[in-house]
């Protein structure tokens, strides 16, 4: 991996202990996940930053629901950060 997925990768980790201590009470349980966290990404993080613009917001929502989605069916051995972190440098990078 290179420093900017490396980057970003920590940028969602964070996204998720957040999330976590968020939604505590509730032991995680978020059914509209995905747009907490794009909300926080695009609000609260260096995402935009690191992407070179801010994607637009019901955009990174689907990619994340999508990502969660493809993660869970191929059940890589890699940690999911990473392999979110390649391909919203690949898909969302201005």
């Amino acid at each position: 991996m290179d420093d900017r997925t490396t980057a970003v990768a920590e940028v969602l980790h964070d996204a998720a202990e957040t999330h976590h201590l968020v939604w505590k009470i509730v032991d995680g349980n978020d059914p509209d996940w995905a747009s907490w966290y794009s909300e926080w990404l695009l609000g609260l993080s260096k995402l935009p930053e690191l992407l070179g613009a801010a994607p637009v917001r019901s955009v990174l929502t689907w990619m994340l629901v999508e990502l969660d989605r493809d993660y869970r069916a191929a059940a890589p051995d890699e940690r999911w950060e990473d392999v979110y972190a390649e391909r919203i440098i690949r898909e969302l990078s201005a």
